[in-house]
């Protein structure tokens, strides 16, 4: 892995090295940060869709199965894994649930293999940025703010129609 590396909807990256940082902007969808701090070794997944359905690389559970399997095979062991959860957030008009959903997934199935959530960062409505140092198991996130530009000057059209 490079020292930083950008993750996406339905993608994980994990890193062993001092150095080593995995980042993703979420705002509906929920990243899981995983590590063994026996063997400073950790992963980060980003999450797009809860639980499990027909196309399984868009959803939750194929998410987290891909990330806990890349670390145990990196040598980490089930029991000494630990995570943090973050995203989540209800975006615009979220009449889905969506990010709550995908945050309660996360947080069940953490709980479900017995893996012990230490911190999260869930809900709201704003977006965040998140940074995983897999070395150590630290995360630093901050809010992102949620700003749409408009431009509110009106358009004159030939047939004197104002477009706004």
């Amino acid at each position: 892995m490079t020292p930083l590396a950008y993750i996406a909807q339905g993608e994980f990256a994990i890193g062993s090295r001092e150095g080593d940082v995995i980042s993703a902007t979420l705002g509906s969808c929920v990243s899981v940060c995983l590590w063994d701090d026996e063997l400073h070794l950790g992963g980060m997944n980003h999450i797009l869709l809860p639980g499990i359905e027909h196309d399984a690389s868009k959803y939750g559970s194929a998410d987290m199965e891909r990330l806990i399997n890349a670390l145990l095979r990196r040598g980490a062991k089930r029991e000494r894994l630990a995570g943090k959860v973050f995203g989540g957030a209800s975006m615009l008009v979220d009449r889905t649930g969506i990010g709550k959903r995908n945050a309660e997934f996360a947080l069940e199935y953490l709980k479900r293999e017995g893996i012990p959530c230490v911190a999260k960062s869930t809900g709201g409505s704003q977006a965040r940025q998140v940074k995983f140092f897999p070395y150590s198991g630290a995360v630093k996130h901050r809010f992102v703010a949620n700003d749409v530009q408009v431009d509110t000057k009106p358009v004159t059209v030939a047939n004197d129609v104002e477009m706004f």
